[in-house]
């Protein structure tokens, strides 16, 4: 076995420390996303109160919230950090949709059906944003993720996708209310706070979220059914206003890059995994981890439920958003999320 290179190593270890100490002393005010799923609790939060200041020696510090413990509804957030208000932040996309047809292209409902195209999808359009969020509103967009799978709950028995026709569905976002009314249900805009007392007087019928957001939640104690076909998947942008970004230190606009990377593979791959373990922990499976499972029953998606998903995509989803954002934007995403999944929007 080959020794390693202990003079190399010295050195490697020699200089960590003191990159970290080179940092000049920042300190972050930070906006998450909502305070009572797992993307704060388990990524977001523990990242920039806990990670940040253990890897840069204590150098970079954050306080941070979740939007709605501020009373928002997280559609303000772009706004906001383009005024200054806030530094950094986190939303949905999906609520950011009315304010700029963009944010929706990267999670079109139906587009994805799983995980890895769904990273590719994102990816591809990553730079798009980036751009968008620059000229249009002076953010810096420093990372994209999703929560778990988009998936729909029911009070009552569900059969598949078409048994949806007639119920009134929760939907964040425009995009997927058109895929809702595609099925012959009436989409309801809810906050996701709002959404058990919904279910429990019957204001709703349905409602849409992410498989392990759902749980979190306490869904499971209002709904009765899951179903396991992934609607979207709710990406979620991290930004911060371009000029307080801009007037970091170059060592730390650096330092952060890199961490905002490692981060944002970080919850992609923990998106993957709880999406299985939130209808493993819903349905009172094994391979829940998690305090409380529920005795949800889980629907399973059949060819015809396949069928009518790509039909709605194609017929109605694609059709809309793209009517909705222009002829220059659908050019855009043909060259790039198109080319990427195969589709082309007309």
């Amino acid at each position: 076995m080959k020794l390693p290179n202990l003079s190399a190593l010295a050195l490697v270890l020699a200089a960590a420390p003191a990159v970290a100490e080179d940092l000049p002393e920042t300190k972050l005010n930070v906006v998450g996303s909502w305070g009572m799923v797992s993307m704060y609790t388990d990524f977001t939060q523990p990242f920039f109160t806990k990670t940040l200041p253990e890897v840069s020696g204590g150098a970079i510090t954050a306080d941070i919230r979740p939007f709605n413990e501020l009373g928002m509804d997280g559609s303000e957030i772009i706004r906001l950090v383009e005024q200054g208000t806030l530094q950094f932040a986190e939303t949905p996309m999906g609520y950011l949709i009315g304010d700029n047809a963009l944010n929706g292209g990267n999670d079109l409902p139906g587009l994805a059906p799983d995980i890895a195209t769904a990273r590719a999808i994102s990816d591809a359009w990553k730079p798009v944003m980036a751009e968008e969020y620059r000229t249009a509103y002076g953010v810096e967009l420093l990372g994209v993720y999703p929560y778990s799978a988009q998936v729909v709950y029911c009070r009552d028995a569900l059969s598949g996708l078409s048994d949806l026709e007639g119920r009134k569905i929760r939907a964040s976002g425009s995009a997927i209310g058109d895929f809702v009314d595609a099925l012959g249900a009436t989409a309801v805009s809810m906050s996701f706070g709002e959404v058990v007392q919904g279910l429990q007087t019957g204001v709703i019928d349905c409602a849409i979220t992410g498989s392990m957001s759902g749980f979190n939640a306490r869904w499971n104690e209002v709904a009765t059914h899951i179903y396991e076909l992934p609607i979207a998947w709710s990406p979620v942008v991290l930004v911060a206003n371009g000029e307080l970004w801009d007037g970091l230190d170059e060592s730390v606009r650096t330092f952060l890059t890199d961490q905002f990377t490692a981060f944002e593979n970080e919850v992609w791959a923990g998106a993957g995994s709880e999406t299985a373990e939130g209808f493993a922990c819903n349905a009172g499976e094994a391979g829940c981890t998690r305090d409380n499972p529920g005795s949800m029953t889980r629907v399973s998606v059949s060819d015809a439920d396949i069928e009518l998903r790509d039909k709605i995509l194609r017929d109605v989803v694609l059709a809309n958003w793209g009517a909705q954002c222009g002829a220059d934007c659908v050019a855009t995403w043909n060259a790039s999320v198109g080319s990427v999944v195969g589709v082309t929007i007309e």
